[in-house]
């Protein structure tokens, strides 16, 4: 049985090599004259930027660039290009980054067309107008940024992350998947971004809110992640593996909007926000560990997900097949480098009981698989410590 859901991805998505080619005239026939660039200030001056900046040029659009955006960004950031947005009169947005620009931009997005304050807007869904259009450049092949109704701001008062989600739609009216935007990528932002993308899916999958449209989009898009995320970490210019993986991001973040995650990203958000960890890497060094405890909760799934990781599951129990997808996590995790304990990432102990406190406070029981108090995520977080 299934309870009354829908699916659905506003957000058009262009893709293949080159397909950056076709944004300005995509952005002008949107009608805009007065353009905002939102910039990764490590790409401000990559072939991807120029290539666009000068195609926007040749099309006469007005264009000012901010390219200040940091990691996990601040409420300051995002007032700050609000401010400059505004200044320049933009009537459109475009983003080329990854998960923190391009979450820079849909909040910009936000602010200019409902106005207030990002603190205005926690938790709650209540816009009354659509933000300003919003084209979307990931060069990071991990969060799903570009398709998601949700953006993630860092509260620097209360040293919190802020989930913002828009009630009717995915801010990028258009989103841009180059495999050029991504081959200039360090190898480890590579990797932690690959490991998001397989957990939004693989989380969608195993939580309690699946349903048939997501199941289907998160099976693909796990065998595009897992087919090509070693190939990609090892050599960000293997075009095709890029085209996988920024595919099977994007597929991802379609399906967790309706199906909500699991505890991964429930004990990631409190490890970037008082120890500023990278997403991605919060969630690599979280998901071993959490993929054990929910396995009970579902074995039947982590079995499917078992053959996707190319476990020979043939002649084994359902059981057991579960237990050799944990493992096989595990080693994947391993081959990209990351970390085996959150001490080697700077997760001090005494840390442990607050991170504990937010993550249960944050509610993903109403997705994740399995029940977790709060004493559960202490010893999960003390197991991967």
């Amino acid at each position: 049985m299934y309870t009354v859901s829908s699916f659905a991805c506003p957000t058009r998505l262009v893709f293949g090599v080159d397909a950056h080619l076709q944004l300005p005239a995509i952005v002008a026939a949107g009608g805009a004259q007065r353009v905002f660039l939102v910039v990764d200030p490590a790409l401000a001056e990559a072939d991807i930027t120029r290539a666009i900046t000068a195609s926007l040029g040749e099309r006469q659009l007005a264009l000012a660039i901010f390219a200040e955006v940091e990691p996990d960004p601040s409420d300051t950031t995002v007032h700050a290009a609000h401010d400059r947005c505004r200044a320049h009169e933009a009537q459109a947005i475009i983003a080329i980054g990854g998960g923190s620009t391009i979450d820079v931009a849909k909040s910009v997005a936000i602010l200019m067309t409902n106005g207030g304050r990002i603190a205005d807007y926690e938790g709650i869904e209540k816009f009354s107008t659509r933000p300003m259009p919003l084209y979307a450049v990931p060069t990071t092949a991990g969060t799903g940024s570009e398709v998601s109704g949700a953006c993630v701001v860092t509260d620097t008062a209360r040293n919190v992350k802020m989930a913002i989600r828009h009630a009717a739609f995915s801010p990028a009216q258009v989103a841009v998947l180059d495999p050029l935007a991504v081959s200039s990528m360090p190898a480890h932002v590579a990797a932690h971004a690959g490991i998001d993308a397989f957990v939004h899916a693989f989380e969608s999958y195993l939580s309690k809110l699946a349903n048939p449209f997501s199941d289907a989009v998160n099976l693909h898009a796990m065998k595009l992640i897992i087919g090509s995320l070693r190939q990609f970490v090892a050599n960000r210019r293997n075009t095709q593996a890029a085209m996988d993986m920024l595919c099977g991001s994007s597929m991802a973040a379609m399906s967790f909007g309706v199906t909500g995650l699991g505890n991964v990203h429930c004990m990631a958000m409190p490890l970037g926000a008082l120890f500023h960890i990278p997403h991605g890497l919060a969630n690599a060094l979280c998901l071993p560990t959490v993929a054990e405890f929910n396995l009970i909760a579902n074995p039947a799934r982590y079995a499917d997900v078992a053959a996707l990781l190319g476990v020979d599951c043939r002649g084994v129990s359902q059981l057991e097949a579960a237990r050799m997808a944990v493992y096989a996590i595990r080693e994947l995790c391993t081959d990209l480098g990351v970390p085996e304990r959150l001490r080697d990432a700077g997760v001090t102990e005494d840390s442990l009981d607050e991170l504990a406190r937010r993550s249960y406070a944050a509610d993903y029981n109403r997705w994740n698989p399995r029940h977790t108090t709060e004493a559960d995520f202490r010893a999960l977080f003390r197991r991967a410590f």
